[in-house]
C-alpha cells in the first residue's frame, strides 16, 4: 500500500480540456493523485478515465494509472455497466465507502468470486451465470417488479423505483454493501448481481435479456433498468 505521501506526485499538465458537462475542472498546472481523488469526490455519479483526462490535461494512460492507484489503495472504486453490449463499456470509479454486509455472507460471496477469478475462464460471464441461478432461488413471488425490489432489499441496497420517462422500470440503488468486493473484483461483482436481478425475473415469468445494471449511474446511486414486456 503506497504511504499517503505517495499521493503529491507533480505532473505537467500537457493540454488544456474542453469546458463541457462533469466533474469540475482541476486547476491548470501541476496535478498530483490528491487532486485527483477530490475531483472524483465532487462526482455525484462518478467518472471515467476520459472524463479526468479532459478536466487536468492529463494523458488517459497517465490518469488511468493514478486512478487505478487509488483503487487499490481502497480509496476507491471501480465497476463499469453490465449491459448485454458486445463492447465493454468505460470503467467509472467513484470514492469508496463503508461496507456494512454481514461478515458470513461477504466472505461466502469472496469465495465464490475467487472460484470464479482462478477457473480461467470469463469472469464476468460465469458471475452472471451465478447470479442467475441463485435469483431463481431467492424469491417465490409473482409480480416481477415487486420481486426484483424485494430481493434487493433483503440484498442490502436500499431500492427505489423512480420514474424513468420512458417505457423501462428504474430501480435506483442507493446503498451498496459489498463496496469492498467491488473494488478487488469490480466486473464480476457487478455481474453476479445483474444475474440475480435476471434470475428473479426468470422466477417470476418475465425474460431477462432487458436487465441493465449501471454502476453509478446517478447521482449517488447505481441503477437497474429492464422493461416490463417479454414473458417465457
Amino acid at each position: 500500500m503506497n504511504r499517503p505521501g505517495d499521493y503529491r506526485r507533480g505532473m505537467d499538465a500537457t493540454r488544456n480540456g474542453p469546458a463541457a458537462t462533469g466533474p469540475p475542472s482541476l486547476p491548470r498546472g501541476p496535478v498530483d493523485r490528491t487532486e485527483i481523488l477530490g475531483l472524483v469526490q465532487r462526482a455525484p455519479t462518478g467518472v471515467t478515465t476520459a472524463d479526468v483526462a479532459a478536466k487536468t490535461g492529463l494523458r488517459p494512460s497517465t490518469v488511468r494509472s493514478h486512478l487505478d492507484h487509488l483503487v487499490d489503495d481502497g480509496l476507491l472504486v471501480k465497476a463499469r455497466a453490465n449491459s448485454g453490449l458486445p463492447y465493454r463499456p468505460a470503467w467509472r470509479y467513484r470514492p469508496a465507502g463503508p461496507d456494512p454486509a454481514p461478515t458470513i455472507y461477504r466472505s461466502l460471496l469472496a469465495a465464490v468470486l475467487q472460484h470464479l477469478v482462478t477457473t480461467g475462464d470469463d469472469t464476468r460471464v460465469g458471475a452472471v451465470d451465478v447470479g442467475l441461478r441463485w435469483g431463481r432461488l431467492l424469491t417465490g413471488g409473482h409480480d416481477p417488479r415487486a420481486a426484483v425490489t424485494e430481493v434487493l432489499q433483503a440484498l442490502g441496497f436500499t431500492p427505489r423505483e423512480m420514474a424513468s420517462g420512458g417505457a423501462d422500470t428504474e430501480i435506483h440503488l442507493f446503498t451498496c454493501p459489498y463496496l469492498e468486493l467491488v473494488r478487488r473484483h469490480p466486473d464480476a461483482m457487478c455481474g453476479l448481481h445483474a444475474g440475480i436481478i435476471r434470475g428473479v425475473r426468470q422466477r417470476t415469468g418475465r425474460a431477462d435479456d432487458s436487465v441493465r445494471l449501471e454502476p453509478f449511474g446517478a447521482p449517488g446511486a447505481c441503477v437497474v433498468r429492464f422493461r416490463e414486456g417479454g414473458t417465457r
